[in-house]
């Protein structure tokens, strides 16, 4: 008799369990009110409009760098050209200073060959320089 007189006590018991362990088990999820959802979209949208500033950046950046890159290729393409213009001229000078055009060119003044060359001893220059020098 007395296990049935406790019955009704041991289901109550278990009944103020359930209640306490679901209580617990709520308080471990937050409370999702209006207020701190309201605050998570302001959030959102913070973290969107900073990461859509971002790519814009990223891109403006990647278009000023792709613009100099134009402007790299732009100037090797006038070096290389300045270049090629530099060698044709310093060829054209060699061709026109060469020993057979500078004696067409002599001759066309009217310039002739001497028969006997004369030439320059420096050694005898030099000594000369000397003695002017010291005497």
């Amino acid at each position: 008799m007395a296990m049935t007189a406790f019955a009704p006590a041991i289901t109550r018991s278990r009944e103020k369990i359930v209640t306490k362990t679901a209580e617990v088990a709520l308080k471990l999820v937050p409370d999702a009110s209006a207020d701190t959802q309201e605050s998570r979209k302001y959030f959102a949208k913070f973290v969107s409009v900073i990461g859509v500033f971002t790519l814009l950046f990223l891109l403006f950046i990647n278009t000023l760098l792709a613009q100099d890159a134009f402007t790299l290729s732009h100037l090797k393409v006038e070096a290389k050209m300045v270049s090629d213009q530099r060698e044709a001229i310093a060829r054209q000078m060699d061709n026109l200073s060469s020993p057979e055009n500078l004696a067409k060119a002599a001759t066309a003044l009217g310039m002739k060959p001497s028969d006997s060359p004369t030439y320059l001893n420096l050694d005898q220059v030099v000594d000369t320089q000397k003695v002017t020098t010291h005497g």
